[in-house]
């Protein structure tokens, strides 16, 4: 590592000098920055990417959406970094990998660093897809003796969590087959998330979320500490400010969104919006809704959580009644917009990322959100719209930046004029003593 690679900077909650790897992202209040510069964001989901490069007769579907993303712009992919039990598991019990699975995601990190495309990598599920956290719960009944009553135990027993644990080295010292390079020192990779979408809700308060986010976040930076690390969270309010609770589309998980992000090894934020799914009501009032969510938690961002927060899920479904692609295309544009307006001045939302894209031929993958880019022009135009928007946005260091160099450039010509000012008044004083000299001369 040459030395241009690190720099010093200010930890952001000790408040002691630290050294910055600048090839990977770090925070500056609430801003990404990655190489001095701030960091914008306009991206997409798509969870398939692993399985479909694992088989060599498909992989060429990543690199197709890649490059069809690349084209119009945008710059971060979110994914999933597993897949446990069942149908082309990565992870087959616990601790033990499918190599040809974990080659696929290989190819996934070497195709993202082509296209230059950052990437989300999410560690468990809290659905049942894929596993998730339903099969952790069921290999501790199976391999750990364990007597789990119900999946939210995933959150407090020792052994589900040791398992998770175990994944999570697993994924973070993998060495790329292709590369040579490991995860953990690999600058294509943005962020890790815990764990998608979790909640429990057999406990409202939060509190046990909580106290799994403390240790895995931790155990994550025990191991990493050149990349950042987010939660996961759709954004719902808690306990620890009760008032922001009226946001809530009605109901709670058993997360805190204030409390949640607040923890020291959470480096940002993130929401999820599906108004159709949470709200009920027509179009108008899931509109209502979503402009409310992310108003709300870009402000709690700026003022209270005091980090960046990036929309990582939203959609619309093409079962919404009265569905077009037309409306889809407004949904976007608006969404796009006001993390647009957020990011331009200066503010906590620095990105979104919609739900979701997939390759063509894939359409049995999809779940009525996908977006299919060779086969949607309108939509492309707003997704390559908002890539030169954020493109354009100049960094604060950037802005403050100038502001020094001009206030340099102002206080010189001050001191160049104050030069030139005494200067003068010495030549003037010089030309009205010489003046006086001649004058006594005269008369005597």
């Amino acid at each position: 590592m040459s030395g241009n690679d690190v720099v010093i900077r200010v930890c952001k909650v000790t408040d002691f000098p630290c050294k910055v790897n600048t090839k990977f992202a770090y925070i500056r209040t609430n801003q990404f920055v990655v190489n001095g510069k701030s960091l914008y964001f306009n991206g997409f989901n798509a969870y398939w990417l692993m399985c479909m490069a694992s088989d060599p007769s498909t992989r060429t579907k990543v690199a197709h959406a890649f490059q069809e993303a690349s084209r119009l712009g945008m710059n971060i992919v979110r994914t999933w970094a597993f897949s446990d039990g069942g149908n082309k598991p990565l992870q087959t019990s616990p601790g033990s990998y499918n190599e040809d699975m974990f080659k696929g995601l290989d190819f996934v990190v070497l195709q993202a660093k082509k296209y230059e495309l950052h990437i989300i990598f999410s560690l468990v599920n809290n659905w049942d897809d894929f596993g998730g956290k339903k099969q952790y719960v069921q290999w501790a009944r199976d391999h750990g003796g364990q007597y789990l009553n119900n999946d939210d135990e995933f959150f407090s027993n020792v052994v589900v969590r040791e398992y998770y644990k175990n994944h999570v080295k697993s994924v973070l010292t993998r060495q790329n087959s292709i590369t040579g390079v490991a995860y953990k020192d690999d600058p294509t990779i943005f962020a890790w998330e815990l764990i998608n979408e979790p909640r429990c809700e057999s406990d409202l308060s939060g509190k046990t979320l909580e106290e799994w986010i403390v240790e895995m976040a931790a155990e994550i930076k025990s191991i990493d500490k050149n990349h950042l690390v987010e939660c996961g969270l759709e954004g719902f309010y808690g306990e620890s400010m009760p008032d922001k609770k009226q946001n809530n589309p009605g109901f709670e998980v058993g997360t805190d969104f204030i409390s949640n992000n607040r923890i020291n090894d959470i480096d940002f934020a993130t929401i999820h919006i599906y108004p159709d799914q949470w709200v009920s009501g027509d179009k108008e009032a899931q509109a209502k809704f979503a402009k409310k969510w992310i108003k709300s938690h870009i402000e709690d961002c700026n003022s209270v959580l005091r980090k960046p927060l990036l929309i990582t899920e939203f959609g619309k479904s093409s079962r919404s009644k009265g569905y077009t692609v037309k409306q889809r295309d407004e949904y976007f544009r608006n969404i796009f917009n006001t993390a647009y307006q957020s990011a331009k001045s200066g503010g906590s939302c620095s990105g979104t990322m919609f739900w979701q894209v997939l390759a063509k031929g894939m359409e049995n993958w999809g779940d009525s959100y996908q977006v299919v880019l060779e086969n949607n022009p309108s939509t492309n135009a707003v997704i390559s719209q908002q890539s030169q928007k954020i493109s354009s946005i100049d960094s604060p260091m950037k802005t403050q930046l100038l502001v020094n160099r001009k206030k340099i450039i102002i206080n010189f010509m001050k001191i160049i004029i104050l030069g030139v000012i005494i200067s003068l008044v010495f030549i003037l004083q010089g030309i009205y003593e010489t003046s006086n000299i001649k004058n006594l001369i005269l008369k005597n």
